[in-house]
């Protein structure tokens, strides 16, 4: 269920709260294929099925950075800011790793509100954001991501 919030003052209201998760979304091979496309990053172990059958995950596993770019599909499946201006991704504070996700897993986002800073013109939102993959202990990715929203 998607955490509508409207405006400024509201979205104060939940910082250091668990906002809940997204979906649970499939990363399929092909998925990952394109992503090695698009970054022309073909390693061995993102692309090769049988070669990785033989390396450390026993599988292909996604690249860390295309987990990274689902999350402006994955967050308004959590959390979505009405009234205010255009939205930009402004950075990271802090991006890491922890535990693969091997192809054709599932994986669905968390996030928590950390900060909300105003700007002259707007407002900086920090959201600490999780992947977790299904069948891991782990999570996938932990990343402190920074967002501006214009008024």
């Amino acid at each position: 269920m998607t955490l509508e919030i409207n405006g400024i003052d509201d979205l104060k209201r939940y910082i250091g709260k668990h906002l809940g998760y997204s979906e649970w979304h499939k990363v399929t091979q092909a998925q990952i294929n394109q992503f090695a496309d698009a970054t022309e990053d073909h390693q061995w172990i993102h692309v090769d099925p049988d070669a990785a059958k033989a390396g450390p995950f026993g599988t292909t596993i996604a690249h860390g950075y295309l987990l990274l770019s689902l999350i402006p599909k994955l967050l308004p499946e959590i959390l979505v800011v009405n009234q205010v201006g255009v939205a930009l991704n402004y950075g990271a504070n802090r991006i890491r790793f922890p535990a693969p996700v091997p192809a054709n897993s599932n994986i669905r986002l968390g996030a928590t509100i950390t900060e909300v800073e105003e700007f002259q013109g707007g407002i900086q939102l920090t959201v600490e954001t999780t992947i977790e993959s299904e069948n891991s202990s782990k999570p996938s990715l932990v990343a402190q991501l920074l967002y501006r929203y214009y008024i």
